[in-house]
């Protein structure tokens, strides 16, 4: 009776995580053995990792990463440009600690989103809130907060955001209230939060994208400036995913 009411209690105070550990405890013999000391210090050891595991689940919920992409699973086989070395010393997201930003371009398929996610990702298992949004689908829900009035709320969550990965910049010119928007967004974060900016176009293009030079000269000075640049380069690796599938379906035959 008193072992239920103990539960009801912990449950009661959302100590879910120690609630679970302590009935797991309480169904193992071997406990015993061992002093009150050491068996509260497991149950605080399982209280934090449970929330812990369910802290980082959150935050990589909110991102939205399009792809579950990790730093881990990176393939620097494939002759793209990428250093290997760059890539690891950026892992450890000493970046984000200073509100610098990445930057990667390339052609298309060569791996810019999944690069750009994996770099999420660990910011995420890092304790960093992350949110990706390809940049055209950005412009549209700027506009449709301007319209429905919660403009306000978007641009707060886009600016608190430690890490906002704008995935294919420059796919096709911007307009007027593009941007300026693009520019909005940038100047909230400038010198506070981190951005990771995928482009199949050059940096050196990216004033011809944007359109008005003077606008043009504000988003890149805030943004490529303390940027990590990553030029990659080489086939699409779908095209060579791709291959390899049909390969080991012919093999099959």
């Amino acid at each position: 009776m008193l072992t239920e009411q103990t539960l009801q209690k912990l449950y009661s105070m959302k100590l879910n995580g120690m609630a679970e550990a302590f009935k797991e405890q309480l169904s193992q013999t071997t406990m015993d053995d061992l002093s009150f000391e050491e068996r509260f210090s497991l149950l605080v050891d399982h209280l934090w990792s449970w929330r812990e595991d369910r802290r980082m689940g959150r935050l990589l919920l909110n991102a939205k990463l399009k792809l579950n992409a990790c730093i881990e699973d990176i393939d620097f086989k494939s002759p793209r440009g990428m250093d290997k070395s760059v890539i690891l010393a950026l892992s450890n997201c000493d970046w984000i600690k200073g509100a610098q930003n990445i930057i990667i371009t390339g052609p298309t398929g060569v791996g810019k989103t999944y690069l750009a996610c994996a770099m999420a990702n660990k910011a995420c298992r890092m304790n960093f809130s992350s949110l990706y949004v390809r940049v055209p689908k950005l412009f549209y829900d700027i506009a449709v907060s301007k319209a429905d009035g919660s403009y306000s709320k978007l641009m707060t969550r886009l600016a608190k955001t430690k890490v906002l990965l704008l995935d294919d910049l420059g796919i096709a010119p911007m307009n007027d209230h593009e941007r300026r928007d693009l520019l909005e967004v940038i100047e909230d974060r400038h010198g506070l939060t981190s951005t990771i900016v995928t482009s199949q176009m050059p940096i050196n293009a990216w004033h011809e994208i944007v359109g008005d030079p003077t606008i043009a000269d504000a988003i890149l000075d805030r943004l490529v400036h303390n940027a990590h640049k990553i030029i990659l380069k080489g086939d699409s690796m779908r095209k060579k995913h791709g291959n390899l599938t049909k390969k080991k379906s012919s093999d099959n035959y």
